[in-house]
């Protein structure tokens, strides 16, 4: 079975994003990254499989290594996607912020 991957339930999951924290700054192998996690590697790599198959990350193999990397331009799609909500939550919580602030003064 094949099944379709979905990029938000993919970062739902605390462990994916902290494999995706770690990444960030540099490529990393699947030992490496679950050196990092009190699991068993075969869950990390399972993880990993996740986030490749959203694109969230790319596998490059170097010998018998793979190494693992953000995809940065994959991270932007879901980061302008995102914006807009952000953009509404800003004005809300501002505008909150100054009903709160008139209602202090009196």
């Amino acid at each position: 079975m094949n099944l379709r991957r979905d990029v938000f339930q993919a970062i739902a999951d605390p462990t994916r994003r902290a494999i995706l924290l770690l990444v960030t700054s540099q490529a990393m192998t699947a030992g490496v990254i679950a050196s990092n996690f009190d699991t068993a590697r075969p869950t990390v790599s399972k993880h990993l499989q996740i986030l490749t198959e959203c694109e969230l990350l790319t596998q490059e193999q170097s010998g018998r290594e793979i190494y693992y990397h953000i995809n940065a331009k994959k991270m932007k799609e879901v980061a302008d996607f995102i914006e807009p909500f952000r953009q509404m939550w800003d004005d809300r919580f501002n505008k909150l912020e100054a009903v709160m602030k008139k209602y202090k003064n009196k």
